[in-house]
């Protein structure tokens, strides 16, 4: 069941659109505050966001701007305004759509099912277009050779992304140090198997620094490392 997150400070009007969201088997939840809304969106595993635009503690155009960096999620304005500026400044910071108060609840359904079919199709399509490793909160494009965690980029270098590579395609499998040397530097390590030990320290720094502690690479002692999806792994093999 998808989860769909309502910010609005009019306490009728999101009970009113999560009863008719509910009805149509969507899992509700409602915040006042757009701080509070906009930390829920991002610590939880939200599909969708519909938000009213004025908040004391935070505008809905900052909180849709800030969203729209970090979460590649459906995003609905609902509001009492009504003028061209308002809707044109609100798909400037990333709204999928707008609706202007007193709105249809069933209106209001159609259109978050549209705007969620539509993400899942393009989020399949894009994973097959791009060569995609998607593992948890960590996204690995292998045709751009980018890596996000919550939609922010964790830079790499060109190795690190490399054996990051290989160990996410072949998860659960155990590679000794001459192992990895060899098919990520493309040659025998003649001793050089303390590279891949940085290297492997690098990469799980930086997971550890934008995933908040996940850490999918494990050290198997005395054989090497291996992938997995586990909150936690062993510190590095020196």
């Amino acid at each position: 069941m998808k989860h769909i997150l309502i910010i609005d400070r009019d306490e009728s009007t999101a009970e009113l659109e999560r009863d008719y969201l509910e009805m149509n088997s969507f899992i509700v939840t409602i915040e006042k505050c757009g701080v509070s809304g906009f930390q829920r969106a991002l610590q939880e595993d939200i599909d969708m966001v519909i938000t009213e635009l004025d908040f004391e503690d935070l505008s809905g155009f900052e909180l849709c701007r800030e969203l729209r960096g970090r979460r590649d999620i459906p995003i609905m304005i609902v509001s009492s305004k009504s003028s061209e500026i308002d809707k044109v400044r609100s798909f400037g910071v990333g709204a999928d759509d707008y609706i202007v108060k007193p709105f249809s609840p069933n209106e209001l359904v159609a259109r978050a099912k549209a705007h969620l079919n539509c993400y899942v199709r393009l989020m399949k399509k894009g994973e097959r277009e791009n060569n995609c490793i998607c593992l948890r909160t960590i996204k690995i494009d292998m045709t751009a050779r980018r890596v996000t965690a919550e939609g922010k980029e964790i830079p790499f270098t060109t190795k690190e992304f490399d054996l990051l590579v290989f160990l996410a395609s072949h998860p659960n499998q155990v590679f000794s140090k001459d192992e990895l040397f060899r098919e990520v530097w493309g040659m025998h390590s003649i001793g050089d198997v303390a590279t891949v030990t940085v290297h492997i320290k690098k990469i799980r720094q930086k997971l550890e620094k934008y995933t908040e502690g996940l850490n999918c690479i494990e050290t198997v002692w005395g054989a090497g490392y291996r992938f997995q999806l586990s909150e936690s792994a062993d510190e590095e093999e020196e």
